[in-house]
């Protein structure tokens, strides 16, 4: 059995070793990754805060819950395009190299991105509204699926050694960079348009922002520099990624990336996209207060992302990671029950960065987290598909299963979901090698 096929990298011949790069080349690669992230994730977010005005038109029928409920079915499923994007970009990646699949991820988005600008509702065309949107969604998740683990493989492989976890973060900065932008698109249109303009044709506007965001990233991808890992995987003369390498020679490091990762996103969607309407939809608050809060929120949540990936490159990963699951698993419930009963926006401020600082111990680690788990001929594979598989079943179900609760009159018990979930997590990642002493990732 040869060394790659049991997982460990084969040794480099000394002049297939790239010099290091200068902080200003590193800068760049970082910079470069990270903009096609924004994107990536400014269109995957623009449906959920755009939900609110544009369901009734592909859902007519039911009250506001049910049109909802829909829309985020269709949310849902296009997750279960999530694990088939990350398995082909993810051998597309270890075999072409990570570059050729960030700039085919994009382009990708962008179609899809397009498609839902100009897909004629329900009134003009009927039941092809729905279907045509499902399909549109469904672009996007083969887009997103492929975007991560090509994305974090990059910026984490680009990262210096010593400050890998807070230059790793930033994959998480541009996520929540393009949330943020989705809701100040929200925020901005709310105060330009007129409700009935917003409902009848302005939510179509930020899906047509991010085609032409997209164009733009597709360009700048394509001068991006290639990594060292994976130059010097091919130089070596690494096997071929095979999708039955991570069952045979990796099934540990599979399962723990999909139980972090199912703890991770099912607390990411419940604070983040689904808060937006649990605001309005329990809590009481008006559509534009929701906005608010949640981007308010957000702002704070992104700047104490790198902090946390700066911590964890002194204290480890898995410190950061018991903290967000430990500190979940506590006060998921009281904090999502104080924020359904109140009233003041800024206490509901309060409570919403509360429950994003909490998951900053996850987010800021997920990519270097995973990548450090395996060698370079595998890595991208390796971090997408069980992240993109327990995303699809946990994370792209959160606002579902949240409403199916609500529904059935026991919204608490989403609560409990959420925190059983995050227990697991915790015992996984208390589990995990110390980051500081082991890690997969050879190049500097």
């Amino acid at each position: 059995m040869t060394a790659t096929e049991t997982g460990v990298d084969a040794q480099v011949p000394a002049a297939a070793v790239a010099p290091g790069l200068t902080p200003l080349a590193r800068l760049k690669a970082i910079l470069g990754g990270s903009a096609g992230n924004l994107v990536e994730w400014y269109d995957w977010f623009a449906y959920s805060s755009f939900a609110l005005y544009f369901a009734k038109h592909f859902f007519p029928e039911g009250d506001r819950t049910a049109q909802l409920m829909q829309a985020a079915a269709v949310f849902a499923i296009g997750f279960l395009a999530r694990p088939v994007g990350a398995w082909l970009m993810g051998l597309y990646a270890d075999r072409a190299g990570r570059r050729t699949a960030l700039t085919a991820a994009v382009a990708m988005m962008c179609l899809g991105s397009f498609a839902i600008a100009i897909l004629p509702d329900y009134s003009v065309i009927g039941p092809l509204a729905p279907a045509g949107l499902l399909i549109a969604r469904l672009v996007q998740g083969l887009s997103v699926g492929g975007e991560y683990g090509a994305s974090a493989t990059y910026m984490t492989e680009m990262a210096s050694r010593k400050r890998r976890g807070f230059w790793s973060s930033f994959q998480f900065v541009t996520l929540i960079l393009g949330q943020l932008t989705a809701l100040m698109v929200l925020i901005l249109l709310q105060n330009l348009l007129s409700v009935e303009q917003l409902e009848a044709w302005g939510w179509r506007i930020p899906f047509a922002i991010g085609g032409v965001m997209a164009v733009v990233v597709f360009w700048i991808r394509t001068g991006l520099e290639e990594s060292a890992s994976f130059t010097n995987a091919q130089a070596a003369g690494a096997e071929r990624a095979k999708t039955m390498m991570l069952f045979l020679h990796f099934p540990k490091e599979t399962a723990m990336i999909f139980g972090l990762t199912a703890g991770g996103s099912l607390a990411f969607y419940a604070y983040t996209t689904y808060m937006q309407k649990f605001l309005v939809n329990t809590a009481g608050f008006s559509k534009d207060a929701s906005a608010a809060i949640s981007a308010a929120a957000l702002v704070v949540y992104m700047f104490a992302l790198p902090l946390f990936g700066w911590i964890s490159d002194h204290l480890g990963r898995k410190a950061t990671l018991a903290y967000t699951f430990g500190m979940g698993m506590l006060l998921t419930y009281p904090i999502m029950t104080a924020i359904s009963g109140t009233t003041d926006a800024l206490i509901a401020f309060a409570l919403v960065a509360g429950l994003l600082i909490i998951l900053t111990g996850y987010s800021s680690v997920s990519a270097v987290t995973k990548a450090e788990l395996f060698p370079a001929h595998v890595r991208a594979l390796g971090v997408a598909l069980p992240y993109a598989t327990a995303n699809a079943v946990f994370g792209g179900t959160a606002e579902f299963v949240a409403l199916r609760f609500k529904q059935a009159g026991f919204e608490s018990g989403f609560y409990i979901y959420v925190s059983a979930v995050m227990a697991v997590a915790l015992a996984i990642s208390l589990a995990l090698p110390d980051s500081r002493r082991e890690s997969r990732i050879l190049e500097d």
